[in-house]
C-alpha cells in the first residue's frame, strides 16, 4: 500500500461513501471535505472495494462508522469482528471511528436493526464495560451515536441525554450526535429535542450526523432516504450556534440519489458551519 499520512477531519461537511457513487467519485472527486463509510463493507481479504477505498483515502480524510459490534447485547463482544475492524483501522487510518449505542444480537442471532437499550443503571454499567473493552482492543477512542427508537422500555429510569453523557464520562468515549435521530424520537414520543441537546456535554461531541426520514402514518421512520428536513436543519443551526462547528456528515443509505444531491446537502451544511466560524 502507498505511504499515506492520515489527515484530521475538519469542522466541515462530508458525505457517506456508497458503492453507487464509486466510479463518479474516482473520475471527478466532489468538493466535499471528507467521507465516511461502514467498515464492515471492507472486511474481505481483497478485491475492488479495498482498492477503491485506498484510492479515495488518498484524496479525503476518512471516518469509519460501524454497524456490527452490537455494543448493548448480552452476547459477548464478537472478537473476530472486533479484530477485523482493528486490522482495517490500522490499514486505512481513519481519523474517526464510531459505533451505535444499541444492540443487534441475542443468542448469536443478528437482526438487521439497531435496537435501543433500556436506560437503566444496570444497562449503563453493562454498555460502559463493553465500550471499555472495544477501546482497549482498538487502542483508540471511539464515538458513540444516539439511535432512533420506535418503542420505549418501561424499565428506563434515566433520560437519554443523561445516559449518553454518563457513558462518555465513564469511558472517555466521544459522542456522535445524530440530529435526525433526535428529531424522529422527539416527534414519535412527544419529547422536547432540546432536553437532550442541552444534556450532552459540548466537549464530548466530535461529529454530527444529518439525514432524512420518511413518514408512515403518525410515525417518522429513520430511513436515510430523503433530504434533510427543515426541522433537522433548525436543530443543526441551534446546535452549532451553541457548541461550535463540528465535522458534519450527510447520511443517505436508501433511495440513493445522484451524487450531486449529496454534495448540495453538504454545501448547505457548510453554509451553516461557515456562519458559525464567522461568528466565532
Amino acid at each position: 500500500m502507498s505511504r499515506h499520512t492520515p489527515a484530521p477531519i475538519p469542522a466541515q461537511a462530508g458525505i457517506g461513501l456508497r458503492s453507487d457513487h464509486f466510479r463518479e467519485i474516482l473520475d471527478a472527486p466532489p468538493p466535499v471535505a471528507w467521507m465516511e463509510t461502514h467498515p464492515e463493507n471492507y472486511f474481505g481479504e481483497g478485491g475492488a472495494p479495498l482498492r477503491i477505498l485506498n484510492r479515495i483515502r488518498m484524496q479525503y480524510p476518512l471516518s469509519f462508522h460501524g454497524v456490527g459490534l452490537s455494543l448493548g447485547s448480552t452476547d459477548p463482544i464478537d472478537l473476530t469482528h472486533l479484530h477485523k475492524l482493528k486490522a482495517l483501522i490500522e490499514r486505512f487510518e481513519p481519523a474517526l471511528v464510531s459505533e451505535h449505542l444499541s444492540w443487534s444480537s441475542v443468542g448469536g442471532r443478528f437482526f438487521n436493526e439497531l435496537l435501543p437499550l433500556p436506560y437503566t443503571e444496570e444497562s449503563l454499567a453493562h454498555v460502559c464495560a463493553r465500550i471499555d473493552q472495544v477501546q482497549e482492543v482498538l487502542r483508540r477512542t471511539v464515538l458513540i451515536e444516539n439511535v432512533t427508537r420506535y418503542l420505549a422500555w418501561r424499565e428506563s429510569t434515566v433520560p437519554e441525554g443523561a445516559f449518553i453523557s454518563e457513558v462518555a464520562r465513564r469511558t472517555g468515549c466521544g459522542i456522535l450526535l445524530d440530529l435526525n435521530n433526535i428529531h424522529v424520537n422527539a416527534v414519535n414520543f412527544h419529547l422536547d429535542p432540546f432536553d437532550m441537546l442541552t444534556a450532552i456535554p459540548a466537549a464530548c461531541v466530535a461529529e454530527i450526523h444529518l439525514a432524512g426520514f420518511d413518514r408512515i402514518g403518525r410515525m417518522l421512520i429513520d430511513t436515510h432516504g430523503q433530504p434533510v428536513s427543515s426541522s433537522v436543519w433548525g436543530l443543526y443551526q441551534w446546535t452549532v450556534d451553541h457548541i461550535g462547528p463540528r465535522p458534519t456528515l450527510i447520511e443517505w443509505d436508501t433511495n440513493m440519489p445522484p451524487l450531486s444531491v449529496l454534495v448540495e446537502q453538504a454545501r448547505q451544511a457548510d453554509t451553516v458551519l461557515g456562519g458559525c466560524h464567522a461568528a466565532l
